[in-house]
């Protein structure tokens, strides 16, 4: 069975990942397989910078093609932020619940119909030559009062997506991952790994 690397250590990501690449007959294995790589630090000022600097350092420590997302929320009320901080937003230990418990209380006061904010992802995928291409979907939605259903990770609770009736951390993994900014990068990729495999 061919194998793809996904670089990251996030749960949440890695399942997505093998849901829908798995579809391909693509044994998918993700940092979280290998626990003595370090995670690559994010340093770029966009997500499509910070994707491309996880793929190509992996891909060049494996010699291998390497898939990587940086992805976040930007919420429109508060100037496109968490944005690239979105998974450190109320600092440095990534903890879910603060980030949404700060969203939420930095737009208390910000009217419904104002509270519009979109999931936004970037797939990098690198060669081990450094030839790197990239992959983006957007996911729209609305931010709600408080959190609701426990599914999904990081903000889904919080995202409201108005066509579904419920947020993303209601809806089942397979509805997720019809309609998800992972899910929109990802069909982009899966039509270019077709190609490139074929």
């Amino acid at each position: 069975m061919k194998e793809i690397i996904v670089a990251t250590k996030n749960k949440g990501k890695v399942k997505e990942f093998k849901a829908i690449l798995g579809q391909l007959g693509y044994k998918v294995t993700s940092l979280l397989d290998y626990p003595e790589i370090p995670e690559v630090e994010e340093t770029g000022e966009t997500f499509t910078e910070n994707a491309i600097i996880k793929a190509t350092t992996i891909a060049k420590h494996f010699q291998k093609p390497v898939i990587a997302d940086d992805s976040g929320l930007i919420v429109d009320a508060l100037g496109g932020r968490p944005g690239v901080y979105s998974a450190r937003y109320a600092g440095v230990n990534k903890n879910d619940t603060e980030n949404m418990n700060k969203v939420l209380t930095e737009i208390k006061n910000v009217p419904e119909d104002e509270r519009t904010a979109r999931f936004h992802c970037t797939i990098a995928l690198a060669y081990p030559d450094g030839h790197t291409e990239c992959f983006e979907g957007n996911c729209e939605g609305k931010i709600t009062k408080e959190p609701i259903g426990t599914n999904g990770f990081g903000y889904d609770p919080i995202m409201y997506i108005e066509e579904k009736q419920q947020t993303m951390a209601q809806l089942p993994l397979e509805v997720k991952n019809a309609i998800s900014h992972r899910a929109k990068a990802l069909q982009q990729l899966k039509e270019k790994w077709i190609e490139i495999t074929s």
